[in-house]
């Protein structure tokens, strides 16, 4: 098990040149696009194409007019489930904004210091493969307040995890009552002494990439350009379903940033084809283009 900071690397713009066609770059294109269908069964190296399994964005004109349980505005994902929400204090726990920096979101917020939770969560169908990675972006709450917090957790499902179940393969969780630090749970727990004022700053982009069927690589690129967080685990279980949980705050209101808990979008990415993959099956039509010529 490890884990590590690193600099948010620097991508510099990859200029494309434009040429004409022939019948050999036809024919390596679409064996590139042979490649990335096949990926399942090839190697993986990043850098050759990739692809998404499934996928849903806040900006979906599905939840123009709010966000509901049962909603689906994406694909390779089952609906949204709220079960689990507490049912006092009374209210809605569950809608839009686009007071976020991250443009339009799904807000989880609560009205009480002193009890209230509001969940949200959904499967991933199939589950997560190894190879494939699941990504979301989100921006957590930055006001502290004592001994509240969110957590997001990927368990086998079926459902939301109600209050007080925190099992889980894996959980990401801040509770304010010892700092506001990130830990993580799977087969142990970590102490990952990553803040959570730095995920809340601008937002945060996740990516958890199943490396077998028991182990994982967790990342978090905070969208203000702060150091990039990563560690190694072994998961205590299936990943088949997501669920987002805010506990106990303090919101005046799905607008009210400082206190919510934003969700902008999730992916299922597919693993990307090796370069030698791609050699491999280049080769072999250009061969036999020559043998027709």
């Amino acid at each position: 098990m490890r884990s590590h900071f690193r600099p948010t690397p620097n991508a510099e713009p990859i200029a494309a040149s434009v040429s004409k066609p022939t019948l050999r770059s036809h024919l390596l294109m679409s064996n590139t696009a042979i490649a990335c269908a096949l990926s399942a069964a090839t190697a993986m190296v990043t850098g050759v194409c990739s692809g998404q399994i499934a996928y849903d964005s806040a900006n979906n004109p599905v939840y123009s007019g709010g966000w509901s349980a049962g909603q689906n505005g994406g694909f390779g994902f089952g609906a949204w489930s709220f079960n689990g929400t507490d049912a006092t204090p009374a209210g809605t726990y569950q809608g839009m904004t686009s007071s976020s920096s991250l443009g339009t979101a799904w807000t989880l917020f609560t009205h009480s210091t002193s009890s209230g939770l509001a969940n949200a969560g959904r499967s991933i169908n199939g589950g997560l493969q190894a190879g494939q990675t699941f990504e979301t972006i989100f921006q957590n709450p930055t006001a502290y307040h004592f001994y509240r917090g969110f957590d997001m957790l990927f368990t086998s499902g079926p459902d939301n995890n109600p209050p007080g179940a925190n099992a889980a393969s894996l959980r990401l969780s801040v509770f304010q009552y010892g700092g506001n630090n990130w830990n993580i749970n799977d087969t142990g727990s970590v102490g990952t002494g990553y803040s959570s004022s730095i995920t809340g700053a601008a937002g945060v982009k996740l990516d958890l990439t199943l490396t077998s069927a028991t182990s994982y690589t967790l990342t978090m690129t905070p969208l203000n350009g702060g150091a990039v967080y990563s560690h190694s685990g072994t998961l205590a279980g299936p990943v088949d379903y997501v669920d987002y949980r805010l506990w106990d705050g303090a919101s005046g209101g799905p607008n009210d940033v400082a206190n919510n808990f934003e969700i902008s979008s999730m992916a299922v990415n597919v693993p990307e084809p090796s370069t030698l993959a791609l050699i491999g099956l280049g080769s072999a039509g250009l061969l036999f283009l020559r043998r027709r010529k």
